[in-house]
Formats: C-alpha cells, sequence, structure tokens
C-alpha cells in the first residue's frame, strides 16, 4: 500500500487531500499542529484504518516511521488574519517547515509537492499571470510574511530538486473555496458569506474594482493530483481564469444568500493586490486540466455550508 504524507492535513485543502489519496487506495498521515487546522475537518476520517493524525509542528524534523511515497505540503498559515497574527510562524514554517517535508522526502526517496500560491506575483503588473512572471512583491511590507515565505520555499524546493534530485512539483495556487473554510477565515469569501449570513454590511474594499478568480475545492484537488503524478518540475498555476471584481463579488454573495446587507467601502489595505487572475495554458497543456465547477454551482454548495456553520 502507498503512503502519503501531508502536512497540513487538518487544514481546508489537506482534508481534502486526505480524502482523494484515501478514495485512491493508499495508507494517509496527517500532520498539523492545529495553529490554523481543525480536527473537525478530519472527523470522518477517524475510523478509517489507512487514516492517521500527528500533530507536529513541521519546523522540527518529522517522525514518520516506515516507507513514503508522497509528501505534500500544504502547512501554513493562508489567509492575512492568520498571518498577520502570526508572522514569525508563517516566515518559519515557509522556511524550516519546507525544509522538513522536503528533508522528509528525500529520505524517504518520496515524490515531493509544494503548496504554493500566486500572491508569489505579488500585485502584479500583468494580467493574467503566467508562470513566467517573476512578480511585483514588497519585501517587507506587512503581507511580506506570507509572500516571501511561499518565494523562499519555492527555491528551497528546486535547490533540493537539483541539489538532491529529489522529484519535486510546485503548483501555485489561486484563491480556493468551498465547504469546511473556516468563517473567521478571514478571506473575501467567507468574510462576505458571514456577513451576508448576518445581515451585516459587507466590507468591500477600495472602490471594489480590483479583481480575484475563485476556483471550486474539487477543481483545485484535480489539479494537484494531475500534477503530482505528472514530470512537471517547475511550477504551474492552479486556479480559475474567470475574473471578476469584489463589487461585483459581493453583490453575488448578497443574491446568492437572499440577504438585506448593504456594501460599505474601506480604504484598500497596503500591497493589497488590484489584479489576480491565473494563466492556466500552462496547467491545460501539460495536466488537460481546467476547472469544471462553475462558479454559482459552486458558491450555492458553500453557502448550504456556511448556513449550517453560523447555527452551530
Amino acid at each position: 500500500m502507498l503512503t502519503a504524507v501531508i502536512t497540513g492535513g487538518a487544514g481546508f485543502l489537506g482534508s481534502y487531500l486526505c480524502d482523494r489519496f484515501l478514495a485512491a487506495g493508499m495508507r494517509v498521515v496527517a500532520v498539523d499542529n492545529l495553529c490554523t487546522g481543525r480536527r473537525r475537518n478530519l472527523e470522518h476520517l477517524a475510523s478509517n484504518p489507512n487514516f492517521s493524525f500527528l500533530r507536529h509542528d513541521i519546523c522540527e524534523p518529522i517522525p514518520i516511521a516506515g516507507a513514503v511515497d508522497y509528501v505534500l505540503n500544504f502547512a501554513s498559515p493562508a489567509s492575512p488574519p492568520d498571518y498577520l497574527r502570526l508572522p514569525l510562524e508563517t516566515l518559519m514554517v515557509g522556511a524550516l517547515g519546507a525544509r522538513s517535508a522536503l528533508e522528509l522526502a528525500r529520505e524517504k526517496g518520496a515524490r515531493f509537492l509544494h503548496a504554493s500560491t500566486s500572491e508569489c506575483y505579488g500585485d502584479p503588473l500583468v494580467n493574467p499571470q503566467n508562470e513566467n512572471y517573476w512578480g511585483n512583491v514588497n519585501p517587507i511590507g506587512q503581507r511580506s510574511v506570507y509572500d516571501e515565505a511561499k518565494r523562499f520555499a519555492e527555491a528551497l524546493t528546486m535547490a533540493y530538486h537539483r541539489e538532491h534530485q529529489v522529484a519535486t512539483r510546485l503548483a501555485r495556487i489561486f484563491n480556493t473555496y468551498g465547504p469546511r473554510m473556516r468563517l473567521d477565515d478571514g478571506r473575501a469569501l467567507p468574510t462576505f458569506m458571514a456577513q451576508a449570513l448576518r445581515g451585516e454590511p459587507l466590507t468591500v474594499y477600495g472602490d471594489g474594482s480590483q479583481t480575484r478568480s475563485f476556483q471550486y475545492v474539487d477543481d483545485l484537488i484535480e489539479g494537484v493530483w494531475r500534477l503530482l503524478h505528472s514530470d512537471e518540475v517547475t511550477p504551474v498555476n492552479i486556479g480559475n481564469p474567470e475574473e471578476v471584481s469584489m463589487l461585483a463579488f459581493a453583490r453575488e454573495i448578497i443574491e446568492l444568500t437572499g440577504s438585506k446587507s448593504e456594501i460599505v467601502f474601506q480604504p484598500l489595505p497596503p500591497d493589497d493586490p488590484k489584479l489576480r487572475c491565473p494563466d492556466i495554458a500552462k496547467a491545460r497543456r501539460i495536466l488537460d486540466w481546467e476547472p469544471r465547477v462553475q462558479r454559482r454551482e459552486g458558491l450555492q454548495r458553500t453557502v448550504e455550508y456556511f448556513q449550517r456553520e453560523a447555527t452551530r
């Protein structure tokens, strides 16, 4: 039986990866220190004999006995409120944590995939962003603790590939949403959802003309799965190229929830990207992948989840 180790396994994305590998008949070890992950994301797997959970800070060496075939590094605070609250932890997991995960892959002869981010592009000067764009990142701004941690982890991953011949893969993940997100996550979608369900004003920053693209979690997991099993070493964008302004998106959430909420405007945070849209030509060509779930369909599924969450 093949074994996959998934760091950040109790997180939003990590828990779906656990589901996918178990469904493929593999043994899964989820590793998480629960600083932002939640045990409840994994409760449905507790009785599965092929699943185990290790509460552990991956900034320390990861103690996994026996053979390991895949290591997927999804450990990191990912929303602005989380990484601004945990700036040093975010930087360290991008450096020491990535190193621990890469060392595990090197020692076990495992294939390694690192969850990178569209934040590597910063506040981009080109749109859409393709993998050859080097980005426009403020290296000392508040957001830099996340941006630079992810950029360093990409460099470290490539160094392990070149120096130690580790079979590495790099997924640059764009905004992803779906059930199991925290209502207090702090990113745009759960924040809008929570405000709309409570009948509170939706907070839009700036004039709302800044754009984002949103992919449903099922599409993301499929893209990661295909990338892991491909031969592509350099970064690949995994995201939805359908771009939407934040003002239009806020109005869409109000409509879907049936809320009477109004929209209020607040000053744009420092270094907040004005544009965010992936060029996925590489993923289409190499992985034969593109998003399948339409935004409205995915949002309807997510609204139902958040409605249940709001009453817990």
